[in-house]
């Protein structure tokens, strides 16, 4: 499965660099404002379920069927949601975002505009998904977790993700 995975994104890199060889270079994604946050203690259920109503709330007033999952710290799913609508697949996908911005300690985004930027080297490191949809849930100024979101258009995935990860204090 791993090795499929690998092959897609390979193959959407060389897809994207023969794309873009006669166009205009894109500029390099802007380097990260300081070192990321450190590590909190994990994310509570009842934190869980604030993050999973917000974006629950933002899926359905554009009416989007996704799947919403939050991972601990260490990337360990903590809840899980499925819309009725929402693809299957994409309840492992949310996890994978999710897992990518916990342990990383940034958004799953960041890692799809490196690659987009040209660093192809983001599809080899273990754990990343570079695809836009996790966002790192941030209390007091320690990850405790984070949002996955699956089911939408990548910048879809990261607008719900967002507003779920801000609805936690």
């Amino acid at each position: 499965m791993r090795l499929l995975r690998l092959a897609s994104l390979a193959l959407f890199a060389v897809a994207a660099f023969n794309n873009g060889v006669n166009a205009q270079q894109p500029a390099a994604p802007a380097a990260p404002a300081g070192p990321p946050p450190g590590y909190g203690a994990a994310i509570t259920l009842d934190q869980a379920k604030t993050a999973v109503a917000a974006a629950e709330a933002e899926m359905k007033n554009n009416g989007w069927n996704m799947v919403i999952a939050i991972v601990g710290p260490m990337g360990e799913t903590i809840y899980l949601q499925k819309a009725d609508l929402a693809s299957n697949a994409s309840i492992t996908i949310a996890q994978d975002k999710a897992r990518t911005s916990a342990l990383f300690r940034t958004p799953s985004k960041s890692y799809q505009d490196r690659l987009a930027g040209g660093e192809t080297y983001v599809i080899t490191l273990t754990g990343v998904t570079p695809v836009a949809g996790g966002v790192p849930i941030i209390v007091g100024g320690k990850v405790i977790g984070a949002i996955g979101i699956s089911g939408g258009a990548a910048l879809q995935d990261h607008q719900v993700a967002t507003a779920g990860a801000a609805a936690v204090r």
